[in-house]
Protein backbone atom coordinates (compact mmCIF):
# COMPACT_ATOMS: atom_id res chain seq x y z
CA UNK A 1 0.00 0.00 0.00
CA UNK A 2 1.06 3.38 -0.71
CA UNK A 3 2.00 5.93 1.94
CA UNK A 4 -1.40 7.60 2.57
CA UNK A 5 -0.44 10.91 1.47
CA UNK A 6 0.29 9.97 -2.00
CA UNK A 7 -3.27 8.73 -2.32
CA UNK A 8 -6.42 10.32 -3.80
CA UNK A 9 -9.21 11.72 -1.77
CA UNK A 10 -12.81 11.23 -3.11
CA UNK A 11 -15.94 13.02 -3.04
CA UNK A 12 -18.77 10.82 -4.04
CA UNK A 13 -21.99 12.69 -5.15
CA UNK A 14 -24.69 10.51 -5.48
CA UNK A 15 -28.59 11.99 -6.43
CA UNK A 16 -31.49 10.07 -5.46
CA UNK A 17 -33.89 8.76 -8.78
CA UNK A 18 -31.86 11.41 -11.49
CA UNK A 19 -32.79 10.25 -15.09
CA UNK A 20 -29.85 9.91 -17.35
CA UNK A 21 -30.57 12.09 -20.10
CA UNK A 22 -31.11 14.86 -17.72
CA UNK A 23 -27.13 15.98 -17.69
CA UNK A 24 -26.32 14.37 -21.26
CA UNK A 25 -25.42 16.42 -24.81
CA UNK A 26 -28.46 15.72 -26.26
CA UNK A 27 -30.72 15.54 -23.54
CA UNK A 28 -33.68 17.98 -22.89
CA UNK A 29 -32.58 21.47 -22.09
CA UNK A 30 -31.93 21.64 -18.18
CA UNK A 31 -28.58 23.98 -16.81
CA UNK A 32 -26.33 21.52 -15.16
CA UNK A 33 -22.91 23.34 -15.48
CA UNK A 34 -21.76 21.56 -12.05
CA UNK A 35 -22.30 18.34 -13.58
CA UNK A 36 -21.29 19.30 -17.03
CA UNK A 37 -17.84 20.79 -15.47
CA UNK A 38 -17.56 17.31 -14.57
CA UNK A 39 -18.03 15.49 -18.07
CA UNK A 40 -15.59 18.14 -19.74
CA UNK A 41 -13.12 17.34 -17.45
CA UNK A 42 -13.55 13.94 -16.31
CA UNK A 43 -14.88 10.77 -18.35
CA UNK A 44 -18.27 10.84 -18.71
CA UNK A 45 -20.08 7.35 -18.76
CA UNK A 46 -22.84 7.11 -21.86
CA UNK A 47 -24.01 3.73 -21.26
CA UNK A 48 -24.17 3.50 -17.06
CA UNK A 49 -27.23 1.44 -15.99
CA UNK A 50 -28.16 0.33 -12.34
CA UNK A 51 -28.42 -3.31 -11.37
CA UNK A 52 -31.96 -2.49 -9.95
CA UNK A 53 -34.24 0.26 -9.97
CA UNK A 54 -35.36 0.27 -6.01
CA UNK A 55 -33.33 2.27 -3.99
CA UNK A 56 -31.78 0.16 -1.10
CA UNK A 57 -31.47 -2.62 -3.44
CA UNK A 58 -29.00 -0.33 -5.36
CA UNK A 59 -27.33 1.33 -2.62
CA UNK A 60 -26.99 -1.98 -1.27
CA UNK A 61 -25.24 -3.12 -4.53
CA UNK A 62 -22.75 0.20 -4.38
CA UNK A 63 -21.94 -0.25 -0.84
CA UNK A 64 -20.79 -4.37 -1.58
CA UNK A 65 -20.33 -4.78 -5.12
CA UNK A 66 -22.51 -7.33 -5.80
CA UNK A 67 -25.73 -7.52 -7.55
CA UNK A 68 -29.06 -7.94 -5.78
CA UNK A 69 -29.57 -11.36 -5.50
CA UNK A 70 -25.88 -11.84 -4.00
CA UNK A 71 -26.39 -9.05 -1.17
CA UNK A 72 -30.33 -10.10 -0.48
CA UNK A 73 -31.68 -6.77 -0.04
CA UNK A 74 -34.17 -7.21 -3.19
CA UNK A 75 -36.92 -4.74 -2.15
CA UNK A 76 -36.90 -1.33 -0.45
CA UNK A 77 -35.53 -2.14 3.84
CA UNK A 78 -38.39 0.22 4.99
CA UNK A 79 -41.39 -1.24 3.85
CA UNK A 80 -43.53 -4.07 6.00
CA UNK A 81 -42.53 -6.87 3.65
CA UNK A 82 -39.03 -5.78 2.88
CA UNK A 83 -37.23 -9.26 2.51
CA UNK A 84 -34.12 -8.42 3.93
CA UNK A 85 -34.17 -5.29 6.09
CA UNK A 86 -30.22 -4.83 6.74
CA UNK A 87 -27.28 -6.40 4.71
CA UNK A 88 -25.60 -9.57 6.62
CA UNK A 89 -22.79 -8.44 8.38
CA UNK A 90 -20.23 -10.92 6.61
CA UNK A 91 -20.61 -9.29 3.25
CA UNK A 92 -17.29 -7.30 2.84
CA UNK A 93 -18.30 -3.22 2.01
CA UNK A 94 -15.97 -0.82 -0.25
CA UNK A 95 -16.84 1.74 2.76
CA UNK A 96 -15.27 -1.12 5.67
CA UNK A 97 -11.99 -1.88 2.90
CA UNK A 98 -11.07 2.07 2.94
CA UNK A 99 -11.39 2.65 6.42
CA UNK A 100 -9.07 -0.95 7.52
CA UNK A 101 -6.57 0.94 4.43
CA UNK A 102 -6.57 4.46 6.59
CA UNK A 103 -9.09 6.37 4.67
CA UNK A 104 -11.21 8.82 6.94
CA UNK A 105 -15.12 8.72 5.91
CA UNK A 106 -17.31 11.18 6.44
CA UNK A 107 -21.15 11.13 5.11
CA UNK A 108 -24.12 13.07 4.55
CA UNK A 109 -27.88 13.27 3.77
CA UNK A 110 -29.80 9.70 2.26
CA UNK A 111 -29.35 6.75 3.80
CA UNK A 112 -31.88 3.62 3.04
CA UNK A 113 -29.33 0.50 3.20
CA UNK A 114 -31.28 -0.85 6.36
CA UNK A 115 -33.26 -0.24 9.70
CA UNK A 116 -31.24 -0.79 12.60
CA UNK A 117 -27.33 -1.03 10.47
CA UNK A 118 -26.47 2.81 9.77
CA UNK A 119 -23.14 4.47 7.81
CA UNK A 120 -21.67 4.43 11.22
CA UNK A 121 -22.01 0.37 11.16
CA UNK A 122 -20.26 0.51 7.67
CA UNK A 123 -17.27 2.98 8.35
CA UNK A 124 -18.30 6.67 8.31
CA UNK A 125 -18.88 9.21 10.64
CA UNK A 126 -22.49 10.78 9.66
CA UNK A 127 -23.19 14.53 9.71
CA UNK A 128 -26.48 14.05 9.39
CA UNK A 129 -29.27 15.85 6.67
CA UNK A 130 -31.23 12.66 7.03
CA UNK A 131 -33.17 9.88 9.30
CA UNK A 132 -29.86 7.16 9.04
CA UNK A 133 -32.42 4.35 8.44
CA UNK A 134 -34.53 5.56 5.74
CA UNK A 135 -34.99 9.27 4.26
CA UNK A 136 -36.94 11.09 6.94
CA UNK A 137 -35.60 14.46 8.43
CA UNK A 138 -33.09 13.87 10.68
CA UNK A 139 -32.90 16.60 14.33
CA UNK A 140 -30.49 18.34 12.62
CA UNK A 141 -32.17 19.72 9.71
CA UNK A 142 -35.29 20.60 11.58
CA UNK A 143 -33.18 22.47 14.45
CA UNK A 144 -31.53 24.38 10.91
CA UNK A 145 -35.23 25.11 10.04
CA UNK A 146 -36.23 26.28 13.28
CA UNK A 147 -33.77 28.82 13.36
CA UNK A 148 -34.20 30.30 10.65
CA UNK A 149 -37.59 30.68 11.45
CA UNK A 150 -39.09 28.34 9.09
CA UNK A 151 -39.98 24.72 11.32
CA UNK A 152 -40.22 22.44 8.98
CA UNK A 153 -43.82 20.92 7.86
CA UNK A 154 -45.05 24.60 8.89
CA UNK A 155 -44.69 26.37 5.40
CA UNK A 156 -47.87 26.01 2.55
CA UNK A 157 -46.39 24.77 -0.31
CA UNK A 158 -48.23 26.08 -3.27
CA UNK A 159 -49.31 24.56 -6.86
CA UNK A 160 -49.33 21.02 -5.46
CA UNK A 161 -50.02 17.59 -7.61
CA UNK A 162 -50.85 14.56 -6.66
CA UNK A 163 -51.76 11.56 -8.20
CA UNK A 164 -54.84 10.00 -8.83
CA UNK A 165 -58.68 10.88 -9.25
CA UNK A 166 -58.07 14.53 -8.73
CA UNK A 167 -54.13 15.92 -9.28
CA UNK A 168 -54.73 19.12 -6.79
CA UNK A 169 -56.58 16.82 -4.20
CA UNK A 170 -53.93 16.03 -1.75
CA UNK A 171 -56.68 13.33 -0.29
CA UNK A 172 -56.31 10.90 -3.07
CA UNK A 173 -53.15 10.40 -4.21
CA UNK A 174 -49.45 10.63 -3.96
CA UNK A 175 -47.73 13.88 -4.01
CA UNK A 176 -46.11 14.48 -7.37
CA UNK A 177 -44.74 18.06 -7.13
CA UNK A 178 -45.12 21.58 -5.40
CA UNK A 179 -44.03 25.15 -5.34
CA UNK A 180 -42.44 26.18 -1.94
CA UNK A 181 -42.20 29.63 -0.21
CA UNK A 182 -39.49 28.86 1.49
CA UNK A 183 -35.49 30.39 0.59
CA UNK A 184 -33.14 28.34 -1.11
CA UNK A 185 -31.03 28.53 1.63
CA UNK A 186 -33.58 26.56 3.63
CA UNK A 187 -33.58 23.81 1.43
CA UNK A 188 -32.52 20.00 1.83
CA UNK A 189 -30.25 20.42 -0.78
CA UNK A 190 -28.57 23.41 0.59
CA UNK A 191 -27.87 21.90 3.89
CA UNK A 192 -26.18 19.12 2.70
CA UNK A 193 -24.02 20.93 0.32
CA UNK A 194 -23.24 22.98 3.76
CA UNK A 195 -22.26 20.06 5.77
CA UNK A 196 -20.28 18.63 2.77
CA UNK A 197 -18.19 21.77 2.88
CA UNK A 198 -17.82 21.73 6.68
CA UNK A 199 -16.11 18.15 5.64
CA UNK A 200 -14.17 19.87 3.09
CA UNK A 201 -12.96 22.26 5.32
CA UNK A 202 -11.82 20.13 8.03
CA UNK A 203 -9.77 17.72 5.98
CA UNK A 204 -8.03 21.06 4.59
CA UNK A 205 -7.56 22.51 8.23
CA UNK A 206 -5.80 19.24 8.88
CA UNK A 207 -8.59 18.09 11.20
CA UNK A 208 -9.09 14.82 10.15
CA UNK A 209 -6.51 12.35 9.62
CA UNK A 210 -5.57 10.21 6.26
CA UNK A 211 -6.66 10.75 3.04
CA UNK A 212 -10.69 10.93 2.75
CA UNK A 213 -13.67 10.08 1.30
CA UNK A 214 -17.21 11.71 1.87
CA UNK A 215 -20.09 10.74 0.25
CA UNK A 216 -23.04 13.44 -0.36
CA UNK A 217 -26.28 11.78 -0.71
CA UNK A 218 -28.93 14.46 -1.97
CA UNK A 219 -32.47 13.47 -1.44
CA UNK A 220 -33.54 14.30 -4.97
CA UNK A 221 -34.80 14.96 -8.17
CA UNK A 222 -36.88 11.94 -6.32
CA UNK A 223 -40.49 13.04 -6.18
CA UNK A 224 -42.48 14.74 -4.62
CA UNK A 225 -40.46 17.46 -6.66
CA UNK A 226 -40.99 19.98 -4.17
CA UNK A 227 -38.58 24.04 -5.65
CA UNK A 228 -38.50 27.40 -4.31
CA UNK A 229 -37.88 30.15 -6.80
CA UNK A 230 -36.31 30.82 -8.28
CA UNK A 231 -36.34 27.01 -9.76
CA UNK A 232 -40.07 26.67 -9.07
CA UNK A 233 -40.43 28.78 -11.95
CA UNK A 234 -37.44 28.41 -14.17
CA UNK A 235 -38.79 26.11 -16.70
CA UNK A 236 -41.97 26.96 -18.51
CA UNK A 237 -44.05 23.99 -18.54
CA UNK A 238 -45.53 25.60 -22.43
CA UNK A 239 -42.38 25.21 -23.52
CA UNK A 240 -41.79 21.60 -22.64
CA UNK A 241 -42.05 19.10 -24.95
CA UNK A 242 -43.40 15.25 -24.64
CA UNK A 243 -40.32 12.65 -24.83
CA UNK A 244 -40.75 10.21 -28.04
CA UNK A 245 -41.92 7.76 -25.37
CA UNK A 246 -45.05 9.66 -24.30
CA UNK A 247 -46.57 8.30 -27.68
CA UNK A 248 -46.74 4.64 -25.26
CA UNK A 249 -49.85 2.34 -26.48
CA UNK A 250 -48.60 -0.81 -24.54
CA UNK A 251 -49.56 -2.72 -27.67
CA UNK A 252 -47.79 -6.10 -27.42
CA UNK A 253 -46.36 -5.41 -23.78
CA UNK A 254 -46.15 -7.09 -20.74
CA UNK A 255 -49.68 -6.33 -19.00
CA UNK A 256 -48.24 -5.05 -15.95
CA UNK A 257 -47.22 -2.09 -18.11
CA UNK A 258 -50.02 -0.26 -18.59
CA UNK A 259 -51.78 -2.00 -15.02
CA UNK A 260 -48.77 0.60 -13.68
CA UNK A 261 -50.59 3.43 -15.15
CA UNK A 262 -53.41 2.76 -12.50
CA UNK A 263 -51.40 1.62 -9.66
CA UNK A 264 -49.18 5.01 -9.81
CA UNK A 265 -52.74 6.75 -10.27
CA UNK A 266 -51.14 8.63 -13.38
CA UNK A 267 -53.89 7.41 -15.93
CA UNK A 268 -55.71 10.24 -16.43
CA UNK A 269 -52.82 12.57 -16.76
CA UNK A 270 -52.30 14.66 -19.81
CA UNK A 271 -49.31 16.23 -20.71
CA UNK A 272 -50.19 19.74 -19.42
CA UNK A 273 -49.94 18.03 -16.24
CA UNK A 274 -46.79 16.32 -17.10
CA UNK A 275 -45.06 18.92 -18.12
CA UNK A 276 -46.20 20.79 -14.87
CA UNK A 277 -44.51 18.02 -12.78
CA UNK A 278 -41.48 17.85 -15.19
CA UNK A 279 -40.81 21.46 -14.98
CA UNK A 280 -40.40 21.15 -11.26
CA UNK A 281 -38.29 17.88 -11.72
CA UNK A 282 -35.80 19.86 -13.67
CA UNK A 283 -35.98 22.80 -11.36
CA UNK A 284 -35.29 20.73 -8.68
CA UNK A 285 -32.23 18.91 -10.52
CA UNK A 286 -30.93 22.43 -10.99
CA UNK A 287 -31.23 23.19 -7.42
CA UNK A 288 -29.05 20.35 -6.76
CA UNK A 289 -26.88 21.11 -9.65
CA UNK A 290 -25.72 24.50 -7.92
CA UNK A 291 -25.38 22.79 -4.64
CA UNK A 292 -22.68 21.11 -6.37
CA UNK A 293 -21.77 23.48 -7.66
CA UNK A 294 -20.77 25.14 -4.11
CA UNK A 295 -18.99 21.56 -3.22
CA UNK A 296 -16.87 21.90 -5.97
CA UNK A 297 -15.81 25.48 -5.31
CA UNK A 298 -14.95 24.53 -1.78
CA UNK A 299 -12.56 21.93 -3.05
CA UNK A 300 -10.76 24.58 -5.19
CA UNK A 301 -11.05 27.31 -2.42
CA UNK A 302 -8.94 24.74 -0.52
CA UNK A 303 -6.62 23.72 -2.44
CA UNK A 304 -7.96 20.25 -2.49
CA UNK A 305 -9.14 20.04 -5.97
CA UNK A 306 -6.44 18.74 -7.90
CA UNK A 307 -5.72 15.74 -5.36
CA UNK A 308 -9.53 14.55 -4.84
CA UNK A 309 -11.37 12.00 -7.13
CA UNK A 310 -15.12 13.48 -7.95
CA UNK A 311 -17.74 11.02 -9.04
CA UNK A 312 -21.45 12.10 -9.57
CA UNK A 313 -23.89 9.30 -10.36
CA UNK A 314 -27.34 8.24 -9.65
CA UNK A 315 -28.99 5.38 -7.79
CA UNK A 316 -31.58 4.95 -10.65
CA UNK A 317 -33.72 7.31 -13.27
CA UNK A 318 -37.35 7.96 -12.64
CA UNK A 319 -40.14 8.02 -15.67
CA UNK A 320 -41.38 11.40 -15.27
CA UNK A 321 -43.87 11.57 -17.70
CA UNK A 322 -41.94 9.40 -20.13
CA UNK A 323 -43.85 6.33 -21.35
CA UNK A 324 -46.91 8.15 -19.60
CA UNK A 325 -45.40 6.70 -16.33
CA UNK A 326 -44.11 7.94 -12.98
CA UNK A 327 -41.79 6.93 -10.53
CA UNK A 328 -40.30 2.97 -11.07
CA UNK A 329 -41.08 -0.04 -11.21
CA UNK A 330 -41.69 -3.72 -13.11
CA UNK A 331 -40.70 -1.54 -16.43
CA UNK A 332 -36.93 -1.58 -17.43
CA UNK A 333 -37.05 0.66 -19.91
CA UNK A 334 -33.63 3.41 -20.09
CA UNK A 335 -35.67 5.92 -18.10
CA UNK A 336 -35.16 4.63 -14.71
CA UNK A 337 -32.32 1.85 -15.53
CA UNK A 338 -29.42 4.09 -17.40
CA UNK A 339 -27.88 6.48 -15.00
CA UNK A 340 -25.64 9.52 -15.34
CA UNK A 341 -21.72 8.61 -14.64
CA UNK A 342 -19.01 11.29 -14.41
CA UNK A 343 -15.68 11.02 -12.99
CA UNK A 344 -12.72 13.80 -12.48
CA UNK A 345 -9.74 12.41 -11.65
CA UNK A 346 -7.26 15.73 -12.03
CA UNK A 347 -4.17 14.33 -14.25
CA UNK A 348 -5.75 10.85 -15.38
CA UNK A 349 -8.94 12.19 -16.98
CA UNK A 350 -9.75 15.11 -20.11
CA UNK A 351 -13.20 15.37 -21.09
CA UNK A 352 -13.54 11.99 -22.70
CA UNK A 353 -16.89 10.16 -23.49
CA UNK A 354 -16.88 6.17 -22.90
CA UNK A 355 -19.09 4.14 -24.51
CA UNK A 356 -18.53 0.89 -22.70
CA UNK A 357 -21.37 -0.47 -20.62
CA UNK A 358 -20.65 -0.17 -16.75
CA UNK A 359 -22.90 -0.72 -13.99
CA UNK A 360 -23.43 1.30 -10.44
CA UNK A 361 -21.68 -1.02 -8.22
CA UNK A 362 -18.68 -1.48 -10.62
CA UNK A 363 -17.93 1.79 -8.77
CA UNK A 364 -17.08 0.06 -5.35
CA UNK A 365 -14.13 -1.65 -7.23
CA UNK A 366 -13.38 1.68 -8.52
CA UNK A 367 -13.23 3.15 -5.09
CA UNK A 368 -10.90 0.66 -3.81
CA UNK A 369 -8.23 0.62 -6.44
CA UNK A 370 -8.45 4.19 -6.68
CA UNK A 371 -7.01 3.66 -3.05
CA UNK A 372 -4.57 1.30 -4.15
CA UNK A 373 -6.60 -1.45 -2.03
CA UNK A 374 -7.98 -5.09 -2.95
CA UNK A 375 -11.11 -5.90 -3.89
CA UNK A 376 -12.52 -8.73 -2.22
CA UNK A 377 -13.21 -11.31 -4.12
CA UNK A 378 -17.15 -11.11 -3.40
CA UNK A 379 -17.26 -8.44 -5.11
CA UNK A 380 -19.05 -8.89 -8.75
CA UNK A 381 -17.81 -5.34 -9.85
CA UNK A 382 -15.22 -4.29 -11.99
CA UNK A 383 -12.84 -1.51 -11.67
CA UNK A 384 -13.58 1.76 -14.20
CA UNK A 385 -9.60 2.56 -13.28
CA UNK A 386 -8.55 1.24 -16.51
CA UNK A 387 -11.34 2.99 -18.53
CA UNK A 388 -10.26 6.42 -16.72
CA UNK A 389 -6.65 5.71 -17.77
CA UNK A 390 -7.06 4.69 -20.92
CA UNK A 391 -9.51 7.92 -22.50
CA UNK A 392 -12.59 5.84 -21.27
CA UNK A 393 -11.89 3.18 -23.78
CA UNK A 394 -10.91 -0.72 -22.16
CA UNK A 395 -7.18 -1.16 -22.96
CA UNK A 396 -6.54 -3.90 -25.30
CA UNK A 397 -5.21 -6.23 -23.21
CA UNK A 398 -8.31 -6.27 -20.97
CA UNK A 399 -11.52 -8.02 -21.90
CA UNK A 400 -14.35 -6.18 -21.03
CA UNK A 401 -18.43 -7.15 -21.55
CA UNK A 402 -19.76 -5.63 -24.33
CA UNK A 403 -23.74 -5.64 -22.67
CA UNK A 404 -25.06 -5.04 -18.95
CA UNK A 405 -26.71 -7.11 -16.72
CA UNK A 406 -29.92 -5.82 -14.42
CA UNK A 407 -32.65 -7.41 -12.03
CA UNK A 408 -36.00 -6.64 -11.00
CA UNK A 409 -37.77 -8.59 -7.85
CA UNK A 410 -40.87 -6.62 -7.45
CA UNK A 411 -41.11 -3.67 -4.49
CA UNK A 412 -44.33 -2.78 -2.54
CA UNK A 413 -46.73 -4.88 -4.89
CA UNK A 414 -45.26 -8.00 -5.15
CA UNK A 415 -43.12 -10.29 -6.24
CA UNK A 416 -42.29 -9.69 -9.98
CA UNK A 417 -39.33 -11.62 -11.17
CA UNK A 418 -37.50 -9.48 -14.42
CA UNK A 419 -34.17 -9.87 -15.98
CA UNK A 420 -33.15 -7.82 -18.66
CA UNK A 421 -29.48 -7.71 -20.64
CA UNK A 422 -28.66 -4.72 -22.62
CA UNK A 423 -26.10 -3.88 -25.62
CA UNK A 424 -25.92 -1.23 -27.53
CA UNK A 425 -27.90 -2.06 -30.29
CA UNK A 426 -30.47 -4.39 -28.17
CA UNK A 427 -32.37 -4.58 -25.03
CA UNK A 428 -33.88 -8.21 -24.10
CA UNK A 429 -36.00 -8.38 -21.02
CA UNK A 430 -37.17 -11.75 -19.59
CA UNK A 431 -40.49 -11.06 -17.37
CA UNK A 432 -41.35 -14.31 -15.13
CA UNK A 433 -44.75 -13.70 -15.41
CA UNK A 434 -45.50 -12.28 -19.10
CA UNK A 435 -44.14 -12.32 -22.28
CA UNK A 436 -40.46 -11.13 -22.93
CA UNK A 437 -39.44 -7.72 -24.41
CA UNK A 438 -36.97 -6.93 -27.26
CA UNK A 439 -35.73 -3.60 -28.73
CA UNK A 440 -33.84 -2.24 -31.06
CA UNK A 441 -32.79 0.73 -29.76
CA UNK A 442 -31.07 1.75 -32.57
CA UNK A 443 -34.12 1.99 -34.53
CA UNK A 444 -36.47 2.69 -31.74
CA UNK A 445 -34.76 4.09 -28.69
CA UNK A 446 -37.74 5.56 -27.28
CA UNK A 447 -38.02 1.56 -26.83
CA UNK A 448 -42.43 1.65 -28.39
CA UNK A 449 -42.17 -1.19 -30.12
CA UNK A 450 -41.50 -5.15 -28.31
CA UNK A 451 -40.04 -7.21 -31.23
CA UNK A 452 -39.73 -10.46 -28.73
CA UNK A 453 -42.36 -12.20 -31.55
CA UNK A 454 -40.63 -10.30 -34.64
CA UNK A 455 -39.45 -13.06 -37.15
CA UNK A 456 -36.93 -10.50 -38.46
CA UNK A 457 -35.52 -10.45 -35.10
CA UNK A 458 -35.46 -14.14 -34.42
CA UNK A 459 -31.60 -14.12 -34.12
CA UNK A 460 -31.01 -11.02 -32.06
CA UNK A 461 -33.48 -12.70 -30.06
CA UNK A 462 -31.64 -16.09 -29.78
CA UNK A 463 -28.16 -14.09 -29.09
CA UNK A 464 -29.44 -11.64 -26.23
CA UNK A 465 -31.36 -15.04 -24.59
CA UNK A 466 -27.76 -16.69 -24.75
CA UNK A 467 -25.83 -13.58 -22.78
CA UNK A 468 -28.73 -13.30 -20.19
CA UNK A 469 -28.09 -16.55 -19.68
CA UNK A 470 -24.37 -16.12 -19.93
CA UNK A 471 -24.84 -12.85 -16.79
CA UNK A 472 -27.06 -15.24 -14.96
CA UNK A 473 -24.28 -18.21 -14.63
CA UNK A 474 -21.56 -15.94 -14.32
CA UNK A 475 -22.78 -14.22 -11.00
CA UNK A 476 -24.37 -17.15 -9.78
CA UNK A 477 -28.08 -15.68 -10.27
CA UNK A 478 -30.12 -18.31 -8.17
CA UNK A 479 -33.13 -18.58 -10.92
CA UNK A 480 -30.41 -18.94 -13.91
CA UNK A 481 -31.60 -23.18 -14.45
CA UNK A 482 -35.00 -22.13 -14.18
CA UNK A 483 -34.41 -19.33 -16.31
CA UNK A 484 -32.92 -21.33 -19.32
CA UNK A 485 -34.99 -23.81 -19.01
CA UNK A 486 -37.80 -21.99 -20.05
CA UNK A 487 -35.77 -20.18 -22.93
CA UNK A 488 -34.91 -23.30 -24.47
CA UNK A 489 -38.34 -24.57 -24.43
CA UNK A 490 -39.64 -20.87 -25.90
CA UNK A 491 -36.73 -21.13 -28.46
Amino acid sequence: MADSDSRPNVLFVLTDQERYDASAPDGPPVETEAIDSLSSEGVRFQQAVTPISICSSARASLLTGQFPHGHGMLNNCHEPDAIREDLPDELPTFSEELVAAGYDLTYTGKWHVGRERTPADFGFSYLGGSDTHHDDIDEAFREYRRERGTPVGEVALEEAIYTGEDPRDGENGTFVAAKSPIDVEETRAYFLAERTIDAIESHADGDRDGPFFHRTDFYGPHHPYVVPEPYASMYDPADIEPPDSYAETYDGKPRVHENYLAYRGVADFDWELWAEALAKYWGFLTMIDHQLERVLGALDDHGLADETVVVHASDHGDFAGSHRQFNKGPLMYDDTYRIPLQIRWPAVTDGETCETPVHLHDLAATFLEIAEVPVPESFDSRSLVPLLENGGEPPADLEWPDSTFAQYHGDEFGLYSQRMVRTAAYKYVYNGPDIDELYDLEADPAELQNLIDHPDYANARREMRERLIEWMDETADPNRLWVSGVLENAS
